[in-house]
Parts: structure tokens; sequence; C-alpha cells
């Protein structure tokens, strides 16, 4: 049990330093906002999903976390919403090093998540945009963010960003606590049972246990990988749909349910679809 705890403890560490500086950044936009400022966020925030797909390939949940909350602000698109949490993948890198793995199919799983997410990203704002559904981005709406949480941005944007911060981390450290326990007592056997060999099924069942905001799915769906049990498009659906706390985050944060349970349906379709489309791939390239 101890070693649970210490574990719990030692990831919401990582991650926070990454969402005090996103809430830092936030806050300062919030108290800086102006036309100027505007029109960078704009410029930034349609080409988002390519940067977005970058920053979620490194190994550090942290960022999906972050990134959910620029969209609850308005600061992101939500292409650019999808396209992190379609390219995080938590411990699948450092397990792929430390594996028998070759480079160069390491290279083609990173290549396939930061192409396909950024694609999906890309496409799902211009559907948006097309059928003008697109919520619109601007700084101004950090205003009404700060708000909901009841911060005090005009008195320091430091220890507002820092009440935002422990606010997320006491939900993150409960529920990754949780389902570490489980996952420690119960959910490596089941989860594992789970994945069959059938085409496509094993894709959706990968997509599904993908979306339970733990790094230790990505631990089980990884190693999986690495042990033959699993097929490269099951892995890759999982993966896909593994967006760190990214999910806990967007739920805690957006209080339009109905939206965050789209954004879910979104994310599970797209990351199975990649992952068949991946794994027809895969011996292509």
């Amino acid at each position: 049990m101890l070693e649970i705890i210490f574990e719990t403890l030692l990831d919401a560490l990582k991650m926070t330093p990454i969402l005090f500086l996103a809430y830092l950044l936030m806050e300062y936009l919030e108290l800086k906002a102006g036309d100027k400022l505007n029109r960078s966020v704009l410029k930034v925030g349609y080409a988002g999903p390519a940067l977005g797909s970058l920053l979620g390939a490194i190994p550090q949940c942290g960022f999906s976390g972050a990134i959910a909350g620029f969209y609850t602000a308005h600061i992101v698109t939500l292409g650019t919403l999808l396209a992190v949490f379609l390219s995080t993948s938590d411990e699948m890198l450092p397990i792929l090093l430390s594996s028998d793995i070759e480079g160069k199919v390491i290279l083609k799983i990173l290549l396939f998540k930061i192409f396909g997410a950024a694609l999906c990203g890309f496409i799902v704002d211009a559907l948006l945009r097309i059928f003008k559904k697109n919520r619109g981005i601007s700084s101004d709406h950090i205003h009404d963010f700060c708000e909901q949480e009841h911060c005090d941005c005009h008195e320091n944007i430091f220890l507002s960003a820092l009440k935002h911060t422990l606010k997320v981390l006491v939900l993150i450290i409960i529920v990754s606590f949780a389902l570490n326990v489980i996952f420690e007592y119960f959910g490596n056997e089941i989860l594992s049972d789970l994945f069959i060999t059938q085409p496509f099924v094993s894709e959706v069942v990968a997509g599904v246990v993908g979306l339970i905001p733990n790094c230790s799915v990505s631990v089980l769906i990884t190693n999986l990988f690495v042990e033959g049990v699993i097929s490269p498009s099951a892995m890759l659906s999982g993966l896909m749909t593994n967006a760190g706390v990214g999910l806990l985050v967007l739920f805690r944060l957006n209080k339009n349910v109905k939206e965050n349970v789209l954004i879910t349906l979104v994310l599970l379709i797209s990351g199975v679809l990649l992952g068949v489309i991946c794994g027809a791939l895969w011996n292509l390239f």
C-alpha cells in the first residue's frame, strides 16, 4: 500500500510544474489580454493540432491536463485538444525504449501517433468551421473560467495559478490512488483477459480500456504489445485513446457534461479508427 501511495504522489508531483505553468500563463493572459494578444492566440490556436500532436508525444501526461484547462478557457480549439489527447501515451516510450523492440518500430509508432493525431485534429477543426459549430478561441474567455473557479486573478497571478493547480491535483491524486489500488489488486489480470485476438474487436476493447485516466493503462497496453499478446493495431488504438489525466481534468473544469461526453466519444472513435488504419499500414513502412 505504501508503494501505491508513493507512486500516486510521485506521478502527481511530476505533472505539478506543467499544470502550474499552464495556469500561470492563463492568469497572465487574463490580466494582460488585448487585441494584439487575442490575435496571437487565434493565430497559434488554429495551427494548434500540429503543435499539440508533437507536445502530446512527450512522455508526460501533465500536458493533456494542461490543454484541457486551455480548452475550457477557449484558448485552444477542439482539434488541438483532440490532437494532444490522441498523441499522449504516458509511459509508452520509456517502456518501449527499455524493451527489445527495434528502434525503427518505436519510431514508426511515434510517427503514426503524431501524424494521426494532427490529422484528426485538423479534420475536426475544419468540420466545426464548415458547420459553424466552433466555439471560437479568445483570451477573453479566461475571465469566465476564473470566475467559475472563484480565483483572485487580479490580486496575485502566482497565488491564483497555485490555487488552480492544487484544486486539480487533489482530484487527480484521489482518482489515481483509487485506480492504482484497483490495478494492483484486481485490474491487470481482468483487463488482460479482455484483449482478444478477433480483428476490430480487440481494437475497440483496447480503445475503451485506454479511456481509463491512469498511467497504469499505458503500461499494461504497451507491455502486452511488447510480449506479443496484442497486435500493433490494438496497441495503437489503446494508446491513442489513453489521454492520461486529460479527460479527468476536462470533466473537472468544463461544466458542459454533454460536451465532455461527446469529446470522449470522438476520442474513442478516432483512436479506434486510427489504430485500425495504422495496423493495416503497419507492414508497408
